[in-house]
């Protein structure tokens, strides 16, 4: 690789007796000089537009130059170069005697601009014409199937081709090796090209192309130097070609050679080879670079504008990447398909609905809502900013609806928390007989994983099996990930063992989070270092260590958290980000080292943001510390003053305190502001039906029966020793605050559960918000008295209770 792209000596030329034959072609016809010197000639050959055919046509009409071959195979020409081949074949069909170069004019019309079908028919009526077909008939046949990825007609026309004598024809064989390259079948085209006895640079510029194309960067920059060997010299299509194969596989020292060539041999100047460039440092991760690149070049297509905004987005500056669309736009040009799906692609993940909307317009504008790529994208943005809505009103409205749409529309609804209609929407997927993929499995996994109903969870199971998708890492990963997230974790572990060296990086991070949230810290410490250590063949990324300092947090583990918040960027050069500052001050927060934790905050080399302070004052409500409570709470009022959760989390450190007049100032607060606290509510899953209570309903068809029952519960675990803690209600009589804790969602849930479920068998509980204080200790009683075991699932982490005891180690 090292001698890639270096100055060559042009081999000598071969002798003429050993020159290719040159492809066969029509005979020639005889023009007499007028003809081809008439003014009109100069004109036809001149014409740019068909404007101009049109005030030309008149003129051949009125010199009786109509009925000249010369004029009619023109006329055909052009008349498909246009796009008009109607016109093409009005002109066609009327001429009595047909010269073999008119056919051939007009198949490379019906090849270019119709469909297939119709080129595959006139090649027939070619040949029972009489019409010998010559090599380019074949070549413009072998494109249009490379087009449409048909590699079985490409197939057909190829036999023809070896039957009518073309199989040594350099031309010909090199568009044999396009059609199978483009069609996926690269090895088939390699083939072709190791049997060719002669190759001119046209043909190894082929075969490279494929192989980048085709995922394999790395052999196609291998036959780079092999065509050097071979004495030819790279030209401006190939350094084009191995550009994106060396950016692909993060070859910047590769890339850093061909771009030294291109410099020696004034390849730079190309506007497409600059943007090659431009991307390629982009996604070697020198965007700097990149801009550098962008900013001298003279000139610069819709491509160019479209790498660097691109490059900008990968590099996760999409801030800067709005920028230059915005710039791109002052600038008078006209944005592609590919420009907008990249704005809406950085709107996304900085959910900015504003600018978003702005482009959806722009969209409409430009005509571009006919793309389904684009409303796609649209559709993606409006779920990454919490609008499925207005994702959803697209969707139905798309009459084109592709599976990227359905599974866009179904994640879409599954990342969002509704998850219902994600699933309802994957059957009626299924019910027009789409066929999923991976995406659609995964979409419709995530939904299942957020419903944290384990029933569900084995259907999703069953389905990666039937649909034979239970091999793919990415849906794997997944399933490890919904198992987790279902309770399921010791079921998650033993799919992530049997992937054996199938796994990717996010398949150890599903793994190390599905052991944090379900409190075994120690389980995933041993994981994290076994992914560490010197026989793995995956490092950890950003992601991996917030995973594992979000599982240290939830078991107590400071020492190990804080261990790996240092390694992460001394070992293995991974800047923190603002999830891993939040994660270190829950770690800290939790474990009772709240003025580490504020110091912590203090001493952060980037302002704090919302999730730092949130996980602050969180800690605060746990240690009951209302100065420093305050302070993160000040902070958070300035970032998010209209966020409910922290209003609520502030007056209740104050209830703590039996600081009830300032509890009454908080709420009066929200009241003013229309803040409204999010309802708790606890959902339970039986008999293929999910049953969702809120505190103190009484909807349910056996709410009677629930109370009663949850009443006789409650008097046999005070018995066992439970004491209700109505520390966080004042002005109410003892009984009645008793009476408001015992309706809490969760006891309804769980005594909805233990009612309608044979002895022994485990209940599962989804709870929309963190488990309370006294529902936690309530249900630890329940499971003793009960000899049940009781899986709880908040909004932040798994408590599994079982003989009077949680996992948490009451550690949450």
């Amino acid at each position: 690789m090292s001698s890639l792209l270096l100055p060559r000596t042009p081999p000598p030329s071969p002798p003429l007796s050993a020159a290719a034959a040159p492809p066969f072609l029509s005979p020639r016809t005889h023009i007499p000089s007028h003809v081809y010197k008439h003014p009109a000639a100069i004109l036809l050959e001149i014409c740019t537009s068909m404007k101009e055919l049109q005030q030309f046509i008149p003129l051949i009409m009125k010199s009786g130059l109509y009925n000249e071959h010369l004029f009619q195979t023109k006329l055909v020409s052009l008349f498909c170069k246009f796009g008009s081949l109607n016109d093409a074949v009005k002109v066609f069909e009327p001429i009595e005697s047909k010269v073999d170069p008119l056919y051939h004019t007009l198949l490379k019309g019906y090849a270019q601009q119709s469909n297939l079908d119709s080129a595959m028919k006139f090649f027939s009526r070619m040949k029972h014409d009489g019409v010998s077909p010559i090599v380019y008939n074949y070549a413009y046949l072998m494109k249009a199937c490379a087009d449409k990825f048909d590699v079985r007609r490409g197939k057909q026309i190829h036999a023809q081709l070896i039957l009518n004598g073309f199989s040594d024809n350099l031309y010909s064989m090199t568009s044999v090796m396009n059609l199978y390259a483009k069609c996926r079948e690269i090895h088939e085209a390699y083939k072709m090209f190791d049997r060719m006895p002669e190759k001119d640079l046209v043909c190894w510029n082929t075969v490279i192309a494929g192989f980048a194309h085709n995922g394999m960067p790395e052999k196609s920059l291998e036959l780079v130097s092999a065509m050097q060997e071979e004495g030819h010299i790279p030209d401006l299509v190939t350094v084009v070609t191995i550009l994106p194969a060396s950016a692909n596989i993060g070859n910047l020292r590769v890339g850093k050679s061909i771009h030294a060539y291109a410099l020696r041999h004034g390849l730079e100047s190309y506007v497409n080879v600059s943007t090659a460039l431009l991307d390629m440092y982009a996604k070697c991760g020198l965007i700097r670079t990149a801009r550098h690149i962008f900013d001298s070049m003279s000139s610069k297509t819709v491509v160019s504008w479209n790498s660097m905004i691109d490059g900008y987005s990968q590099s996760g500056d999409y801030s800067e990447a709005l920028d230059l669309f915005q710039k791109m736009l002052d600038e008078g040009l006209r944005p592609s398909n590919v420009t907008v799906m990249g704005a809406l692609h950085a709107c996304a993940n900085l959910c900015d609905i504003n600018r978003g909307q702005f482009v959806h317009k722009l969209v409409i504008d430009s005509g571009l809502d006919s793309d389904v790529s684009v409303m796609n994208s649209l559709i993606s943005m409006y779920c990454k900013c919490k609008r499925v809505d207005l994702a959803a009103q697209l969707f139905h409205k798309l009459r084109m609806k592709s599976l990227v749409s359905w599974n866009a529309m179904i994640l879409g609804y599954a990342q969002n928390g509704f998850t219902i209609e994600a699933i309802s929407l994957f059957c009626k997927m299924q019910e027009k007989n789409m066929k999923l993929d991976s995406f659609s499995l995964v979409s419709v996994i995530t939904a299942v994983a957020e419903l944290s109903v384990l029933r569900q969870a084995k259907w999703a199971h069953g389905l990666a099996v039937r649909t034979c998708l239970d091999r793919n890492v990415f849906a794997m990963t997944a399933l490890v990930d919904m198992y987790a997230k279902c309770g399921a974790v010791h079921t998650a572990r033993k799919l992530f063992d049997s992937m054996g060296d199938n796994r990717h990086v996010t398949t150890w991070n599903a793994m190390i989070d599905g052991y944090g949230t379900h409190g075994f810290g120690e389980e995933a410490v041993e994981l994290f270092e076994h992914m560490c250590s010197k026989g793995s063949v995956i490092n950890p990324n950003d992601i991996t260590f917030l995973c594992i300092i979000s599982a240290c947090s939830h078991s107590g583990l400071v020492k190990q958290g804080r261990k790996y918040f240092t390694m992460m960027k001394e070992k293995y050069g991974l800047e923190p980000k603002m999830d891993h500052y939040g994660a270190v001050v829950d770690l800290l927060g939790r474990a009772g080292q709240l003025k580490e934790a504020w110091e912590f905050i203090l001493q952060m080399p980037v302002e704090p943001e919302i999730n730092v302070f949130g996980a602050m004052l969180g800690a605060c409500k746990i240690h009951k510390n209302v100065d420093l409570g305050e302070k993160a709470a000040d902070k958070l009022f300035e970032l998010e003053p209209d966020d409910g959760g922290y209003h609520v989390l502030l007056a209740n450190i104050y209830a703590i305190a039996s600081m009830w007049d300032k509890v009454a100032k908080v709420r009066t607060l929200m009241e003013k502001k229309g803040i409204q606290k999010t309802p708790g509510c606890s959902s339970v899953d039986l008999k293929n039906e999910v049953h969702t209570f809120y505190s103190g309903s009484v909807k349910h068809p056996q709410s009677e029966r629930i109370y009663a029952y949850l009443g006789e519960l409650i008097d046999r675990i005070k018995e066992a020793g439970y004491v209700p803690d109505t520390s966080s209600i004042h002005d109410v009589e003892e009984d009645v605050q008793e009476q408001l804790l015992n309706t809490h969602s969760e006891k309804l849930a769980i005594s909805f559960g233990l009612i309608n479920t044979r002895p022994g068998t485990t209940i599962h509980i989804r709870k929309n918000l963190r488990v309370c204080g006294d529902c936690h200790n309530a249900t630890k009683y329940i499971s003793l008295v009960t000899e049940r075991e009781i899986i709880v699932r908040d909004m932040h982490r798994f408590h599994h209770f079982k003989n009077g005891v949680c996992s948490c180690g009451d550690y949450w």
